[in-house]
């Protein structure tokens, strides 16, 4: 078990966090277990890079000095995998808006896409998404977003990709006569009940969309939602992300992490990870 003097002295809690949580949820999941398995009432806490709603994987919440240690494990190299799909976007270039406009997608393949990724990798300029948390004369980005302020602008900022790797490429699954260039504008053309379902933020990804796997290595502060919208302005189409996990923070894997509701079973029953 680990006891309160470990608890106090540090630990950091590898996290497999759920999608449709929040990275604040998942902080907040924590702290109330260790409120109540501890009887404490103050004590330090917090979580090192946030992951989106839609995100999974990997989260590291520190606990009492180690929440000291944030900067340092927030610097280290991130690992994710994921799902692009291509000749669409959305506002926010993931699922949990709905799908804003077509593209033409037919001339992107295998080869096209292999060799438009090596564009985005070593040191690149990239800019933020709008719905993010990046502060914009410190407001975040998302509250001006939700307001729809065309005055407010992001700065591109320098990020690091060690490796962009298509790991698979999936080709549309409908017949010629639902391709992008018969397609009127949004979901029209879909039945009332699946179009319900494309417009859900939720739902599943139009199957007339091709998609592609992908594995990326780089350093802190790369947004994979913005890799996949410049990704899809460089193939000549729009691309937003269906997917996301996060693999590995610095020497931390996702592999070593715990579902949110095992904290209980992880605090009395496992050794800490220690700062």
């Amino acid at each position: 078990m680990i006891t309160l003097e470990q608890l106090q002295a540090g630990i950091v809690i590898p996290v497999d966090k759920p999608r449709q949580w929040t990275s604040f949820q998942a902080v907040n999941k924590i702290k109330s277990v260790v409120r109540n398995t501890y009887g404490l009432k103050k004590f330090k806490i917090g979580h090192a890079g946030t992951l989106d709603p839609l995100a999974t994987g990997l989260l590291l919440v520190c606990v009492g000095k180690a929440t000291k240690t944030i900067p340092q494990l927030q610097d280290g190299d991130k690992v994710y995998t994921g799902t692009m799909v291509f000749g669409a976007t959305t506002p926010c270039y993931d699922l949990e808006r709905p799908i804003d406009h077509y593209f033409p997608y037919e001339h992107i393949t295998p080869e096209l896409l292999n060799e438009t990724v090596r564009q985005f990798t070593g040191t690149i300029q990239q800019v933020p998404p709008m719905f993010s948390a990046v502060k914009i004369d410190g407001q975040r980005a998302y509250e001006y977003a939700r307001l729809d302020d065309p005055t407010a602008t992001i700065q591109p900022k320098t990020v690091t990709v060690y490796s962009f790797e298509i790991t698979d490429f999936r080709k549309p699954e409908t017949p010629d006569t639902l391709r992008t260039s018969h397609l009127p504008p949004l979901t029209s053309h879909l039945s009332p009940s699946t179009k319900n379902l494309y417009q859900n933020p939720l739902g599943e990804v139009p199957p007339h969309l091709p998609q592609a796997d992908f594995r990326i290595h780089c350093g802190k502060g790369t947004y994979i939602r913005s890799l996949a919208r410049d990704l899809g302005l460089a193939l000549g189409s729009g691309a937003f992300l269906s997917a996301l996990r996060r693999e590995k923070v610095g020497d931390y894997s996702v592999d070593q992490a715990i579902n949110p509701d095992e904290i209980q079973q992880y605090l009395t029953s496992s050794q800490p990870t220690m700062d």
